[in-house]
């Protein structure tokens, strides 16, 4: 069944404003920038990652390394997205051993895929510490996630879907909610 948008929450300007804060957010918690990566889960995850380090680097003058992670292979629900999953690539800038990490996402619900993004870390290294940075939280939460860092507390039904549009990705700024008519709501959706 297909999804009806219900309510623009954030334009492009208001998503700008939200990453800045965040920025700040970052820095500021984690005492400035030494020793500190973003590592973005693919798909969305990555442009916003991406984006805060444009910001981190506007107002401190250093660029963060970057990381790409694809956690596909560490989802529990491997089995039941696909017969043939398909792996991208993971891309972590050097040893994670000792490092700060913040993964960043677009939307934080069930935790099952923050979940999945930290086994997949900790296989690659031992970093010192791991924080989560999303741009939506929209509750729901099945496992014992929080984020560190929240662009946007959206509570949320599990009828309803939060749809992240990234111009890298989708040509356009905005995040949406969204109306699923199914039976069950925003369970495959709402976490991407």
């Amino acid at each position: 069944m297909p999804l009806i948008e219900k309510t623009r929450i954030m334009d492009a300007d208001t998503l700008s404003r939200t990453l800045r804060r965040m920025a700040h957010e970052i820095v500021e918690r984690n005492g400035g920038t030494d020793g500190l990566w973003l590592v973005g889960i693919r798909r969305r995850g990555v442009p916003l990652a991406q984006r805060l380090a444009g910001f981190i680097a506007e107002f401190e003058g250093v660029r963060l390394p970057i990381g790409t992670l694809d956690i596909t292979l560490y989802r529990d629900d491997l089995t039941l997205k696909a017969d043939h999953p398909q792996v991208q690539k993971t891309e972590i800038p050097g040893d994670l051993t000792g490092k700060r990490i913040v993964l960043v996402d677009d939307v934080l619900y069930t935790g099952r895929t923050s979940r999945a993004a930290l086994d997949a870390l900790m296989d690659l290294g031992r970093p010192a510490i791991i924080q989560l940075a999303v741009l939506v939280d929209r509750g729901h939460r099945e496992l014992p996630i929080r984020a560190d860092y929240v662009g946007k507390n959206v509570p949320t039904s599990k009828r309803e879907v939060i749809e992240v549009r990234l111009r890298e990705i989708d040509g356009q700024d905005e995040v949406m909610i969204m109306e699923n008519g199914g039976e069950n709501g925003g369970e495959e959706a709402g976490e991407r």
